[in-house]
């Protein structure tokens, strides 16, 4: 792994979108590391030490607000930015999402790559 390039982990149990972000985001300089379920989300964010979490809500095992809980919970994980990406798009979900400290919550269908890169290279 090269010293400066920055780690995102994509919680994401739809293996057609994690195939397209590794893509756009392995082209755009990072490094680009993936679970699908919230359980090996955990496992990853706590051994791999990503710079950005790219997390789904609907999730096998444990859901995204349960990952997000999980992080919170534990000192050394709790500073690692979540941007959600979901197609909850209930105001309910949102405001969780954010209440619970995601940078940014994303509704998959409606959202453009490009906005979410925009995202990402703001925070990290």
């Amino acid at each position: 792994m090269e010293e400066n390039k920055k780690t995102i982990l994509m919680i994401e149990d739809d293996s057609f979108l994690r195939n397209l972000y590794r893509d756009k985001l392995e082209r755009e300089g990072f490094e680009f590391i993936e679970a699908t379920s919230g359980v090996e989300g955990m496992n990853k964010i706590a051994n791999e030490d990503p710079d950005l979490v790219l997390l789904d809500i609907l999730l096998p095992m444990r859901s995204g607000f349960d990952v997000l809980e999980e992080m919170n919970e534990n000192g050394m994980i709790s500073q690692i930015p979540v941007i959600i990406l979901s197609n909850l798009k209930q105001e309910v979900d949102i405001e969780e999402g954010r209440k619970m400290g995601a940078k940014d919550y994303f509704i998959k269908a409606e959202t453009d790559f490009i906005d979410i890169l925009e995202r990402i290279k703001e925070i990290i």
